[in-house]
């Protein structure tokens, strides 16, 4: 049928560009195929864009854990002890596996570590547990060689097996001579090891960074997800070439955008390849505490929720055993998705486009005549808004209400901040003579913030200035009459929960909103119900801005509650659609709301409220308490928004992963640190006891520098000017 009148045309285009093109036309005919399947030709990038189903692969076997789509998600993490401490290494896997590890990874970049190796295992098998060990290698073939007949599976980089240490050396090929000359030479060191896994029938992760691509990738392909692909493949096809087929492919970076780009467009080739190989998820670089399990949350939830993924860590800068806990809720959670239907209407998915991201952006209010002193360009923001359900009683406490939403106080008067929600949606209107409730809303909105409610409510008592809510299914059953605001209401707030009608979605546009309030139907996917609504109003050209609201009262505790925002809005936001969100939950207090809201957003690379932290997991390369120093960095420069900062132990990844930003932190020798500006290092061995006020020093001679006290007196501007 159409599936192979499909099929078929893909062969004939593939044959057709290797022979008239070579390896380069193949490349870009696989490439223009990936984009047709995701016009709704083909599988596209996963089973199901409608009905998550988990994608099919082989069984990779790493000692006696499975990895794979027939088997539960495997959970990983990686110790940080110094892996040539036996001793501490083996309580530190013990620790983990207690917490549910399936497989734990060591760093082992010498032959000292290597023969270590032999006795972690051995003490750890005397105690108990046959827990799969990992060797993580950088820079090391022979060590590899080496660890492979005590460890059970090897993470190799492909770029830096053979390339080295991270330069950003620029190399361009004008022909495929010199690179096909370094693809042998790459070959020739990497078999001996794909053949010694064969006989030893130990597991292989073909693992890329998107911080270290090797200066031949960059040179070929740049720095891109195609570039971390085409990485990982060139180790395949040896592996492939040498009949060994027990690894698994991660394509890791610290920017969950990325991430999900290059796993996408890593699942979209192997269907094109007809490869069934598993995958192992991560951010890398995520950081710590709520903004290290928010990032890992969108980048591994995404692909979780389009059933892709078999094994995941969650890389934390905290002792490891704390991300078996994130780990679980998230295989759990995916588990959960997979089992159960979405309850969403049919539709065909033309708009979203998973080899490129353009956030669509709504159109931000404006300011009409007769709006009076109601400035209603401040209920919304630019790059991202954020909205705060407030009830009744907080408007009792208003001094508490000010800070739940972040507003600043000046002589007793509350202000927009840069992490002030934008608008707050009444739970209920307080009555006409509550004049103290009145007050407060008055206040709010000379301070910027919006105020919202129920068309309903406002009717029985008006609130001036305010924006009323009205549901897109009662527009529809009215015919689409231009419906009638509240007295004193000055705009409409469009409520949409996915389970309208297609023409009543595509009419959407012709209702005069100056937002839409998204808010999935219970019972339905909060993931593939969005879809569906925002293919309808991008089909029929709606610019209206669209708010993401969670309802996630029925989570049972904050680390549930922090996956799931990941999971279900952070997956939207990847795809670039959303102008913000409006969370809600029981398990936390309001104001803690507030901080998970803008993490979401900077998560997703949205809006920056504070300085934006890459620091790594630490392991046992890192030359320096990572935990500690990154606190101490993170409580002296973390009020800097728009400004990024990496704190790396070692050079493994860090050059490359701190490409991207501003100020880089990272351990050059057992106590000395290397400061970067961007890509390049400009202090070399200072002293760790010196180093972050250095550090400081270095964003000062940028101007990127502002003193605390400045920034809790600055007063905001409107928020979309």
């Amino acid at each position: 049928g159409r599936r192979s009148a499909v099929d078929a045309m893909r062969n004939t285009l593939l044959c057709v560009a290797l022979c008239a093109a070579g390896v380069d036309g193949l490349r870009a005919a696989s490439s223009r195929l990936v984009r047709m399947s995701a016009g709704g030709v083909g599988k596209g990038y996963c089973e199901d864009v409608y009905q998550p189903k988990r994608r099919p692969t082989r069984t990779v076997w790493a000692g006696p854990v499975p990895i794979g789509s027939e088997h539960r998600i495997a959970l990983q993490t990686m110790t940080t002890t110094d892996t040539r401490d036996v001793k501490g290494s083996v309580e530190q896997v013990m620790k983990c596996a207690d917490a549910g590890a399936d497989l734990v990874r060591l760093t082992v970049q010498g032959m000292q570590e290597a023969r270590a190796c032999q006795q972690i295992k051995d003490m750890l098998l005397q105690k108990g547990y046959d827990t799969p060990l990992v060797a993580d290698i950088h820079f090391a073939p022979k060590v590899a060689l080496l660890v492979c007949d005590s460890f059970d599976k090897i993470r190799v980089n492909p770029g830096n097996f053979m390339d080295g240490r991270k330069t950003f050396e620029e190399k361009s090929y004008d022909d495929d001579t010199a690179y096909m000359r370094e693809l042998e030479a790459m070959e020739e060191l990497f078999t001996p090891l794909v053949e010694k896994c064969k006989s030893l029938n130990r597991a292989m992760r073909i693992g890329t960074n998107h911080g270290s691509l090797s200066a031949r990738t960059l040179g070929k392909f740049g720095d891109t997800p195609r570039g971390m692909v085409e990485s990982a493949f060139e180790f395949a096809r040896i592996c492939r070439k040498n009949d060994y087929h027990n690894f698994v492919f991660s394509m890791k970076a610290s920017n969950p955008l990325v991430m999900v780009q290059a796993y996408r467009l890593l699942a979209a080739e192997m269907y094109n390849e007809g490869w069934d190989y598993p995958l192992h998820l991560g951010v890398t670089e995520a950081g710590e505490g709520e903004d290290g399990r928010i990032k890992s949350a969108i980048g591994i939830g995404s692909l979780l929720q389009d059933g892709l993924g078999d094994t995941v860590r969650v890389s934390l800068t905290e002792d490891p055993e704390y991300e078996m806990i994130p780990c679980s809720v998230l295989a759990k959670r995916a588990q959960e998705t997979l089992e159960s239907p979405t309850n969403v209407p049919k539709f065909e998915e033309t708009k979203r486009d998973f080899l490129s991201y353009e956030r669509r952006r709504g159109e931000l209010p404006g300011q009409r005549e007769g709006d009076g002193e109601f400035d209603m360009r401040t209920l919304l923001h630019r790059d991202g808004s954020v909205l705060a359900p407030v009830s009744l009683e907080q408007l009792k406490q208003p001094a508490q209400l000010y800070a739940d939403i972040g507003a600043k106080m000046a002589v007793g008067f509350p202000f927009k901040d840069i992490a002030t929600m934008d608008s707050v949606v009444l739970e209920e209107v307080p009555p006409v003579d509550d004049e103290d409730s009145r007050v407060v809303l008055r206040r709010l909105q000379t301070a910027g913030i919006g105020v919202i409610a129920e068309a309903k409510a406002l009717e029985a008592a008006p609130v001036p200035g305010a924006v009323a809510i009205m549901n897109l299914a009662d527009i529809a059953a009215a015919g689409f009459e231009t419906p009638k605001l509240p007295e004193g209401a000055l705009r409409l707030a469009l409520r949409i929960d996915g389970t309208e009608s297609e023409e009543a979605l595509l009419k959407a546009k012709d209702v005069d909103a100056v937002m839409v309030l998204l808010d999935a139907a219970p019972g339905t996917s909060r993931v593939h119900a969005s879809r569906r609504v925002f293919e309808m109003l991008v089909r029929s050209g709606s610019d209206q801005p669209i708010i993401l609201v969670g309802d996630f009262n029925d989570v049972p505790d904050q680390d549930h509650l922090t996956i799931d925002v990941g999971m279900q809005l952070g997956s939207l936001l990847v795809d670039g659609l959303g102008d913000g969100v409006m969370i809600s939950s029981k398990v936390v207090t309001r104001a803690e709301l507030r901080p998970l809201s803008f993490a979401l957003l900077q998560g997703s690379r949205m809006r920056n409220v504070k300085t934006e932290f890459v620091s790594c997991p630490s392991c046992g390369r890192t030359l320096f308490d990572l935990q500690t120093v990154t606190a101490e960095i993170a409580a002296k420069t973390g009020h800097l928004p728009g400004v990024s900062i990496a704190v790396m132990g070692c050079i493994v990844n860090g050059p490359g992963e701190m490409a991207d930003a501003d100020f880089g932190y990272v351990g050059g020798a057992p106590g000395k640190i290397d400061l970067y500006v961007g890509k390049e290092v400009v202090k070399r061995a200072i002293p760790m006891e010196s180093a972050c006020d250095e550090l400081i020093e270095l964003i000062k001679e940028h101007d990127r520098w502002i003193e605390p006290s400045e920034v809790e007196e600055e007063a905001a501007v409107p928020a979309n000017a």
